[in-house]
């Protein structure tokens, strides 16, 4: 029984430093992740957006190494999600089941592939709980709004709440390949089932959707309260133009009776 783990460590992995840092049999890399073969049936998995998988690691090893990249790592985070995943081999057939594969031998590029979906799987668990984030405070913001017909957000405050969400989309639509299968799996046709079932037993692709229309609904919310706002500034600007002419016809009033 080979066990996978996967945890999200930080918003962001230098994976260009650490690479230069860490000896190991690199077996696959490019600008967004690096794929080390560590020993017999133990690959290790570095992600840009601050994912790491690990496979044939006790926990051990892991705390270890996990202190070891730290220092690489943009952001850690106070909360790691993580997911685990069992990996059979000798099967007759490739089988899939709950939290669990069955393969017929432990080729690299089976194993590299089940590595990458729970990784993917992982940074959709951050990014579910980023995206709840905004949805409860924008959830704030109109239940205020429609108790006291007021906004209560100052425009700075605003403009930062914009910057998070566009921050928010920038990042999801740069690291995850929800809907990208790797380039393997173009002409084999065994990883290329393997990929498309992985990806339904972690529900990637339904998944990744709610996150875009929960995203979607900040936006929206965002975008009328910038609205307000601006429609406030407006009524401000053209009650204090209003204010000034009337000082000036009063002391025009006054000017000529005295």
């Amino acid at each position: 029984m080979l066990k996978v783990e996967s945890i999200q460590l930080a918003d962001s992995i230098d994976i260009k430093l650490f690479k230069t840092s860490f000896t190991g049999e690199i077996y696959r890399a490019d600008s967004d992740e690096l794929f080390y073969r560590m020993g017999t049936e133990k690959y290790l998995y570095v992600f840009k957006y601050g994912i790491v998988t690990f496979l044939g690691y006790t926990k051990e090893e892991i705390k270890a190494f996990i202190q070891l990249v730290s220092s690489f790592c943009k952001n850690l985070l106070d909360q790691r999600p993580s997911d685990e995943f069992d990996i059979e081999t000798n099967a007759a057939k490739i089988k899939l089941g709950y939290n669990k594969i069955e393969i017929a031998e432990p080729d690299i590029e089976i194993l590299r592939l089940i590595m990458l979906n729970v990784s993917q799987s992982v940074a959709l668990d951050h990014y579910s709980q980023q995206t709840n984030k905004l949805l409860e405070e924008t959830n704030y913001h109109t239940q205020v709004l429609e108790k006291k017909g007021k906004l209560y957000i100052r425009g700075i405050n605003l403009k930062k709440f914009i910057g998070r969400t566009l921050n928010l989309k920038n990042r999801i639509a740069e690291n995850l390949y929800i809907f990208d299968s790797p380039e393997e799996t173009w002409e084999n046709e065994t990883l290329n089932l393997l990929d498309m079932e992985l990806k339904k037993t972690f529900d990637l692709q339904i998944r990744f959707r709610t996150i875009q229309d929960g995203l979607q609904i900040v936006k929206e919310n965002l975008e009328l309260f910038k609205d307000l706002l601006q429609y406030r500034k407006t009524v401000v600007l053209e009650t204090i133009i209003i204010i000034l002419i009337l000082v000036e016809v009063i002391n025009l009033f006054i000017g000529k009776i005295f």
